[in-house]
């Protein structure tokens, strides 16, 4: 397979020192806007050939075409922030390669009654476009991340094995990672963390299909395994948009263990509107007060050896099976002394990385086949499941 990432940041990297050792990855295009940065990992990769270097601009979607007609590559692995999703995808499909993503298309909330209804939801864009890919016989694959990504996966088990009949899927996020030598480093992209918590959060219910409430609404407590006791939030997130289109449920949940002082941080940054990703005028230059604070911070893809403990990300499911009630959730926990000493990369960015080079691996060997704008509940799960272990990142059960 040969492989045009556009992106080299922390999950970048990450993509490509989880999919080094395989054979079955020929090619992948070390291509991002910060030329250092892309030199940089290809020198930790040690494999120049099968690596090689290039300068993009996301922003332009005749530059991304023109690397992948370049290197004739076969898929396009979007690793930027989700500002650049339209023209990565739709460059995609103009040179015939497959697409695959860990975030949709943005949402833009609704215009008058943002924390009830609606507006543009995220994947919208993508999803319009189905039948056209349909059509060319092309496959995007959509939200194939950790979050979005294994814990769709996870639902689709968890339907087609352990339940006759599912009440709610919930998909709970928590960690216990504490970063030294920081007041506040966050551990992912800050501009798609305040994309995701200042948005307001969708739910899906059977009766109401879509629909929004407040920002960091309806907290709860959830013990994670190897973790314990935290509490989570409702967040807007991909899954509550995925599952329920190849999932039957009644009700679809994100919620993600941000913790005061996270969410104190991104409320004054809303207040303030410096979470803005419009481009304003300050003494004659256009930049994105979002942007701006993104510089500010430390990068998340060099925090790796001032992290320590671990990260939790799974499903968790309400149902029946055989006239019994049941819960399950299923989970990955990355340890990041672990993922530093394997891949050289932060647990976080990791566990988001491996999930895009399964499904690289289960494309390139046939076990995953489609056409059109798929998430990745649209699968067969068990060939997922069962590459897990031999990726690093095995996953548990918990009966609840």
């Amino acid at each position: 397979m040969k492989v045009l990432l556009v992106g080299v940041g922390g999950v970048g990297e990450a993509i490509a020192a989880i999919a080094k050792p395989h054979k079955w990855m020929e090619l992948m295009v070390l291509a991002d806007y910060n030329i250092k940065r892309a030199e940089e990992v290809q020198k930790k990769l040690g494999d120049a050939k099968r690596f090689p270097v290039e300068f993009i601009d996301a922003s332009k979607q005749a530059d991304i075409e023109a690397l992948a007609k370049k290197y004739q590559v076969d898929l396009i692995m979007n690793s930027v922030d989700p500002v650049f999703n339209k023209q990565i995808f739709d460059a995609a499909y103009n040179v015939g390669a497959t697409y695959m993503d860990m975030a949709m298309t943005l949402s833009e909330p609704h215009p008058t009654d943002p924390f009830s209804k609606t507006g543009v939801k995220l994947g919208d864009y993508q999803f319009e476009k189905a039948k056209d890919w349909e059509k060319k016989g092309l496959l995007a694959l959509v939200g194939i991340g950790v979050e979005p990504g294994m814990a769709d996966v996870f639902a689709r088990y968890a339907a087609d094995h352990l339940f006759d009949e599912i009440e709610e899927i919930g998909i709970r996020d928590g960690a216990n990672i504490t970063i030294e030598g920081y007041e506040f480093a966050p551990n992912f992209s800050i501009w798609t963390t305040i994309e995701e918590c200042l948005n307001p959060p969708v739910i899906y219910e059977e009766d109401r299909g879509w629909f929004t409430t407040a920002p960091f609404s309806e907290p709860e407590v959830f013990d994670f395994p190897e973790i314990g006791p935290v509490e989570v939030v409702n967040v807007e997130h991909e899954e509550v948009l995925l599952v329920p289109r190849w999932v039957k449920t009644k009700r679809v949940t994100f919620k993600y263990g941000l913790g005061d002082q996270f969410i104190g941080v991104l409320k004054t940054l809303h207040m303030l509107g410096l979470d803005n990703k419009e481009k304003i005028n300050v003494k004659g230059v256009q930049v994105a007060p979002r942007d701006v604070v993104a510089a500010c911070l430390p990068d998340p893809a060099h925090l790796g050896d001032k992290m320590s403990g671990k990260t939790c990300a799974g499903t968790w499911v309400k149902g029946t099976k055989d006239g019994k009630k049941k819960e399950v959730y299923l989970y990955q926990v990355a340890d990041n002394e672990e993922c530093m000493k394997t891949w050289g990369c932060q647990a976080v960015v990791a566990q988001t990385a491996f999930s895009a080079v399964i499904a690289m691996d289960l494309l390139e060997h046939g076990q995953w086949k489609g056409v059109g704008v798929l998430g990745p509940e649209a699968f067969e799960p068990n060939a997922f499941m069962e590459k897990m272990a031999d990726y690093g990142f095995p996953y548990g059960v918990r009966e609840k």
